[in-house]
Parts: C-alpha cells; structure tokens; sequence
C-alpha cells in the first residue's frame, strides 16, 4: 500500500516501532499502555466493530483506487462446480453437466480481459469471489489473457486459500459479508451470475434488488445458463403474483456462452435508472 509521509507529526509507523522498544516496566506492560491502533485484544472489542467495518471498508477501496482500477465485470458462481477435466469427481450428475460453465467462465473472462488491456487494465477488470469452482475459472482466464483479477474472499470455518489465479495484489479477504458485497458492486460495469447455490443467489437477488429499488444503476445483468435459472426459481410466476413487477424481468438477460455474454456487453446501451420503487 502506498505510503506517502509528507505530514511534518511523527507518522504512526515509527511511534509503533519506538513503542515496542521502551524499558520494560509495570507500567509499560499494562495493557492500557498498548498504542490503541497497535492493540489486537483493543481492536477485537466488540463496541470497536464500527471502526472495523469501516477499515474493510477502506483497505480495498485505497488498494483499488491505487492500481487505477475504475470499473470491473462481476462473476458470481458455485464454488462446487468442477472443471470439465475434473467432472467425473462431482458428487451429482448435474454438477457434472454444469462442468461446461467452467470453461464458460474461463473464456468470458479471457475476453474480458483482453478488453481490459486495451484500457491498460483500468476496465473491464474480472472480479471473482477468490474461492474454487466458476470463481477459480474466472481469475484463470484473467490470468491466461495476461491480465490482472481480484478476488474478494471471505473467512469461513472451511474456507481455504484463495485460488492460484488471483492477482496476490488484488486478493482481498473479509470478515463482513456486507462489507464484502458492497466492493463487488462499487465499481462493477457488469454483473454475469453463473449456476451457483445460497451465496450465488445471495449475491444475485441483492444486486437485482439494488437495482430494481433504483439504488444502483442500469447495468448488463447476465444469468449464464437458462435452462438452470429458469429450473430453480419460476421468475415468472414471481410477476404473475404480483410480488414484482412485470417490467422487473427485464432487469436481466438470459445468456448461454461467453460470446453471447460479451456481445451483450459490448453492445449495452444504459437504460436510465428507476424514479419510482415498485413492489417488491
């Protein structure tokens, strides 16, 4: 992280470094001589958790906005589904057949990225949960194209490292779930949502309602994978109840391959964002 001491007060660094050097004293082990920003059981408190959520807030803002990055291509995707080389080790047989959107995701990103390059990687920058499966495929064609990804992972009791193809500079990792999405949508250009469970759909039905409420502007909304999205939620039975709108179901596109997808992008117009809060 950039650095820049060009404030005439002594910075932080140094007082931490003189700090860990006084003479041992009672005084100077008590715990309430501990540099408050410099003090783990301190910050772990629970009435501290404003000031963490805004350091989650910060850390990935101050990093991104130092790499230059100004937009990103959003994929949310199940981190069950295999590669099609490792398909014969999914437990059912339809995570086996949704192996196809491994390479799916690779190839979207691969041109995404190679779009990315032109704009010397400030757009069009492939975002991915930083986990396995379609967040695996994505970062692996960012990184196949010769292009820089990010990564936004989340600790978890099973979590492991972030996948391989993760830029180290731009893999990020989050303790607040809400902190963790609001960095996927900040600077997203585009947001292409690939056959996934909870989390996908999490993921999913808060940015169509940001959307949806106006809260967030117009952008390519892609489900990769019709057959799937249409087989888990019944969308249109959603809008013959009432319970949204008719005019909602086009918020997003159905999409089935990566060159579908970037045609799409590459030819959006935006649609103005919505005055008035429909039902939801």
């Amino acid at each position: 992280m950039r650095d820049d001491r060009n404030s005439a007060f002594r910075d932080a660094h140094t007082d931490r470094d003189t700090a860990q050097h006084v003479p041992t004293t009672p005084q100077t082990q008590s715990p309430t001589y501990r540099l408050a920003f410099a003090d783990d059981d301190f910050m772990y408190r629970d009435e501290l958790r404003p000031v963490r959520l805004q350091l989650e807030l910060l850390k990935p803002q101050l990093l991104l906005d130092e790499h230059n990055i100004e937009s990103t291509i959003v994929l949310f995707g199940g981190a069950r589904i295999p590669s099609p080389a490792n398909k014969d080790t999914a437990r059912t047989k339809t995570l086996a057949d949704l192996s196809s959107f491994y390479d799916e995701a690779r190839e979207f990103a691969q041109l995404m990225t190679k779009r990315s390059l032109e704009t010397g990687s400030r757009e069009f920058v492939i975002a991915t949960g930083g986990g396995p499966g379609v967040m695996e495929a994505g970062n692996k064609g960012a990184h196949e194209a010769g292009g820089i990804s990010i990564g936004l992972s989340i600790v978890l009791p099973h979590e492991q490292a972030p996948n391989g193809y993760v830029t180290p500079e731009l893999s990020f990792n989050f303790h607040y779930f809400a902190i963790r999405k609001m960095h996927f949508l900040m600077r997203a250009r585009a947001i292409c949502v690939f056959p996934g469970g909870f989390g996908t759909m999490d993921e999913m039905f808060e940015a169509l309602t940001l959307i949806q409420t106006g809260r967030m502007e117009r952008v390519p909304f892609l489900l990769f994978g019709r057959e799937f999205w249409e087989k888990v939620i019944n969308w249109e039975a959603l809008a013959d109840a009432g319970t949204i709108s008719p005019e909602d179901l086009d918020l997003f596109r159905f999409v089935d391959s990566a060159q579908q997808a970037a045609e799409v992008i590459e030819n959006w117009e935006p649609a103005p964002p919505r005055d008035v809060i429909p039902g939801r």
